[in-house]
């Protein structure tokens, strides 16, 4: 059974495995290294013969780690038993964050997550003690701040099964998102494959003050590179200004490159990393970490000539960065707080706040929360209460204790907060508002990260503002979306006006220590044959998995369009989350979310498409299902930068569940793409995105060529119309010979399977 815990002989014994693949990699690269390629390249599984191309070739690594939370969890361990290994070959932890739904705050809210989500709680805690997995239970915290508080350290690699895992870049770890499937490669032994991500370099110079905080470097970055601009790239940060930020800091910047598309972001090791390191009880890891310290930072070309080793060289000074707002609906919607308000009235939003919302795993720290209660305390004093209600997310328990011992939280609930539980909550739309009618528009404003529609309360008409901490708890007091507290004033409990300073700048870490959470966390049991995995055969929220069938050696014929998706189209588009969250261990019953999100781009409607069996209009899962029983396999069209968000690999299992056979788009966001090739699913690419156009709603599809399906040669497409008209084009794709082999297996499962460890 691997070890579960970060302890410094683990990261002595990976330090020592980098420095020999690394010895390696420069022998044949012969130039400086980025610390991203320091990283990745170090955990190499054959750093003597493995091709490496930025953007071409692809990697194949070993992960120091597995990191799953419990909505993705339940179906890589799905996937984990049918693959037949008694124990995982990697330290891999569980934390159950993502089943909680936010009400009426933590002390009532987990009681009935608790016996709501009973079953699903049992089924991991069991399986997680039979194959020697960490179980983090409801209620110690979010996955990202819990590996940040434990298992995160510099130079390692780890790789989780939720989108925003990138978070441990903060302590200078490269940390991925992947699906389910991936993770359970890993799992089971194998090396994980990954496109060599180019690398964009983000040189931070001068110092953070004011109002400014670490989240508008990325809120920032956000408005520069758009939700496109970092796919498959590793954003590596450098310069003097990566100092001046702490190491939760730098965590919530890291965390929030997953909405630029990011592979993952990475800060090079220094004192503030030292710092959080020893305050978490790791200081002896630290010390192992100095003494490797040529492994965890860029050589020293890097930082004089950049242009010479990343692929786009980005500069922003701390000195002189704005408080930023990004929104609604997109994250790369971003202004400095100087502009809000013009675009308050110029886009004529809604300038009530309806709610604050504080916390989540990117802004949940002890340093964050002390800047939030600084500004509260400046309230208290002239007699102010919040202006909008304002809810508040510890992201662990240990932070959570922390605050409620420093007195933190209580400066907080005095101007009203309610404390929500350690989860994610509102962050990933487990938010109940029985007080919202659906639709009713409304303004929330929030230090989350994503922001899409229904994304927080499952209210197309809830409009998302994403700020720092501090900025929301300001315009949280005064309950206007179009409040600068850098200029604006409030007015206290007796009339007269005050304006908010900046707050001070808060301790990282607290002067006492942090409050251990004692009993949040169960070990692997340690006699895992007398530990029977818990899945009832009635359940209608787990069910045993049946591999999909291998590919019929045919090409696509005949096939109808279920969907042509117009503008984004999210994996919370494709698998809505909220309710379905309780489903997410029940394909069958989680599949009759497929698609509700989507756009038709023939009607404008979500949800629902025209099938070409009975010519009515049906909810796309409804239509999936009678094409599945006629036996005909159907394509769906997707617009820029399809599967855009979320790791969660349902987005790609319902589709192949339910008869579908290839998803052709003008482009994919990474992970996306990724779930889809293992779940034998065919992510095509028009060559002329123009092509797109010519999809019409009755057509019947051909993809042809897929008898010689391999790495680099493109396939075809014929759209069969209604009136007796065809076009036919090329599309792409980025499959590699081991994928390849995916398709033709059926799923990427299906080949761990069958292979010999």
């Amino acid at each position: 059974m691997p070890t579960i815990e970060s302890t410094p002989a683990f990261v002595e014994e990976s330090y020592k495995k980098m420095e020999t693949r690394l010895e390696k990699v420069r022998a044949r690269l012969n130039r400086p290294l980025t610390l991203a390629e320091k990283i990745v390249l170090g955990h190499l599984h054959d750093p003597e013969g493995q091709e490496m191309e930025r953007g071409k070739a692809y990697l194949l690594l070993h992960p120091d780690r597995v990191a799953m939370q419990d909505a993705t969890a339940q179906m890589a361990i799905l996937q984990f038993m049918t693959a037949g290994r008694p124990s995982v070959a990697v330290p891999t932890t569980i934390h159950c964050d993502h089943l909680i739904v936010a009400k009426e705050g933590a002390a009532k809210d987990m009681p009935v997550a608790l016996k709501e989500n009973q079953e699903v709680y049992d089924f991991m805690a069991s399986a997680a003690a039979k194959y020697g997995i960490g179980f983090w239970k409801p209620g110690s915290g979010i996955i990202h701040q819990v590996v940040l508080e434990n298992y995160a350290f510099p130079g390692g690699m780890i790789i989780g099964t939720d989108s925003h895992t990138p978070n441990a870049g903060g302590l200078g770890m490269v940390a991925v998102g992947v699906g389910g499937a991936d993770a359970v490669d890993v799992m089971a032994g194998f090396p994980w494959e990954v496109l060599q991500p180019k690398i964009i370099g983000v040189k931070l110079t001068g110092t953070l003050s004011g109002w400014t905080a670490p989240k508008d470097v990325i809120l920032k970055l956000a408005g520069i590179l758009t939700v496109a601009g970092g796919t498959n790239a590793i954003i590596e940060y450098f310069g003097e200004g990566t100092r001046s930020i702490s190491a939760t800091g730098k965590a919530t910047i890291c965390n929030m490159g997953a909405e630029i598309g990011a592979t993952c972001s990475v800060f090079p090791y220094d004192e503030r990393m030292r710092t959080y390191l020893a305050a978490t009880e790791r200081a002896g890891l630290a010390q192992v970490a100095d003494r490797h310290k040529h492994l965890l930072v860029a050589d020293d070309d890097v930082a004089k000539h950049p242009e010479k080793y990343f692929d786009e060289v980005i500069e922003i000074d701390l000195s002189t960065l704005e408080p930023h707002v990004v929104g609604p609906h997109t994250p790369d919607l971003a202004r400095p707080i100087s502009k809000l308000a013009e675009a308050v009235a110029s886009e004529k939003y809604p300038n009530k706040i309806s709610v604050a919302l504080i916390g989540s795993c990117t802004n949940s720290s002890y340093e964050d929360i002390s800047r939030v209660a600084d500004v509260a305390n400046q309230a208290k004093a002239h007699g102010a209460k919040m202006a909008s209600p304002l809810l508040v997310t510890p992201g662990s328990e240990q932070i959570h204790l922390t605050i409620q011992r420093d007195g933190q939280m209580q400066a907080i609930e005095a101007l009203g907060a309610t404390v929500l539980a350690n989860a994610c909550g509102p962050c990933i739309g487990q938010w109940s508002r029985p007080e919202l009618k659906p639709g009713e528009e409304n303004v929330i404003v929030t230090s989350y990260n994503r922001n899409f529609p229904k994304r927080n309360d499952g209210n197309a008409g809830t409009l998302n503002f994403i700020g720092s901490p501090e900025l929301v708890m300001a315009m949280g007091l005064a309950g206007r979306l179009d409040f600068n507290p850098l200029k604006d004033e409030l007015v206290g409990a007796d009339g007269k006006k005050y304006r908010l300073h900046a707050p001070a700048p808060a301790p990282e870490i607290p002067a006492k220590g942090f409050v251990k959470d004692e009993h949040g966390y169960q070990a692997p049991a340690k006699d895992p044959t007398k530990v029977q995995v818990q899945v009832a055969p009635d359940s209608k929220r787990l069910q045993l998995l049946e591999p999909f069938a291998p590919w019929n050696g045919r090409d696509i014929t005949g096939a109808p369009l279920l969907l042509k998706a117009k503008g984004k189209c999210t994996t919370d588009h494709i698998s809505p989350a909220g309710p379905w969250l309780r489903f997410r261990g029940h394909l069958n019953n989680i599949s009759d979310n497929m698609f509700l999100g989507a756009i038709n781009a023939f009607t404008g409607e979500a949800g629902k498409g025209k099938s070409q069996i009975t010519g009515a209009t049906e909810a796309f899962p409804a239509v999936a299902r009678a094409y599945k029983a006629a036996g005909q396999p159907w394509v769906v069209v997707g617009d820029e930068n399809y599967g855009e968000g979320s790791s969660r690999e349902h987005a790609a299992m319902e589709p192949r569940y339910l008869g579908g056979a290839a998803i052709l788009a003008r482009s994919f966001a990474r992970i996306h793409e990724t779930n889809l090739k293992k779940q034998g699913l065919l992510p095509l690419k028009f060559a002329d995105k123009k092509d797109y156009e010519k999809v019409r709603e009755d057509d019947r599809i051909d993809v042809l060529g897929l008898q010689t399906l391999a790495p680099g040669k493109p396939l075809t497409v014929v759209l069969h119309h209604k009136d007796g008209t065809k076009d036919q084009f090329q599309v792409t794709h980025t499959f590699n010979a081991e994928q390849v082999q995916w398709f033709r297996a059926g799923s990427a499962l299906n080949v761990l399977r069958q292979a010999k460890h």
